[in-house]
Parts: structure tokens; sequence; C-alpha cells
């Protein structure tokens, strides 16, 4: 058997009801980057945003229909600073959670975009040398 070739994930979709207020919340609230947007159909765009200077965008695929596009993402960004972050996109209006101190792990939040995908933030970490 061969081995993979993969080396990178360069895109994550999600699906948003609507495409110019999942675009606006992403680049205005969160101070992501618009890198695509393109037609690829009648009634969809192709639209990719992402974290200034991240390798790995998030594409805002429209949903097809069903009222309930919301999902736990799975999708972790990083930060240098959990507490400040937290306390910034809470003032910008974004729907944050609490940020957890666990032991052993970086402290860690949720928050939601406006179609109820959950995305967390964990701080940047390096566990102790075992």
């Amino acid at each position: 058997m061969r081995p993979t070739t993969i080396n990178g994930v360069r895109t994550i979709g999600i699906k948003v009801r609507d495409q110019d207020a999942a675009t606006e919340f992403y680049v205005a609230a969160l101070g992501f980057e618009k890198r695509f947007d393109a037609p690829i159909s009648a009634t969809a765009r192709w639209i990719e945003v992402a974290p200034p200077g991240s390798p790995t965008s998030i594409a805002l695929n429209v949903s097809d229909g069903d009222p309930s596009t919301a999902a736990d993402t799975g999708v972790r960004f990083t930060v240098p600073d959990a507490e400040a972050e937290q306390a910034a996109m809470r003032e910008r209006g974004v729907n944050v959670g609490v940020v957890l101190h666990m032991e052993g792990v970086p402290p860690m939040f949720t928050f939601h975009d406006p179609d109820g995908n959950r995305f967390y933030v964990v701080e940047e970490w390096s566990p102790p040398a075992s």
C-alpha cells in the first residue's frame, strides 16, 4: 500500500442560510479576510474566509434548504490569549461561551456564528515536557 501524499488542510466547509450575512459576520465581527467569492450556480457562490495569514480557510456553503444548518464544526482556532479574545469577541457582539480552564489543557471557549455553527477558540499552548 502506498502512503498518502496528503500534506495539509486547505478549506473546511460549513453550511449557512445566507451567504451575504455569513460573510459579513466572518469579516466584520471576526476580522477574517474574504479570500474568494465566485458564482457557482444561479443561487449560490463559492465564498472562502480565513483568519489573516492562515493557510486554512472556511467555505461558506449555502444550505440545501434545511432550516437547521447549525453544526458543531469541531473547528478550533488558536489565539495567544483566550481571555482577551473572548472579551474582544463579546464586545463585537459575537455569541461566546465562558473561558474554560481545565488542568492539563489550554484555556478555551466556544462561539457560535449567526447560523448556530459552533467553533472553538483555544489558547496557543505547549504541553509540559514529560
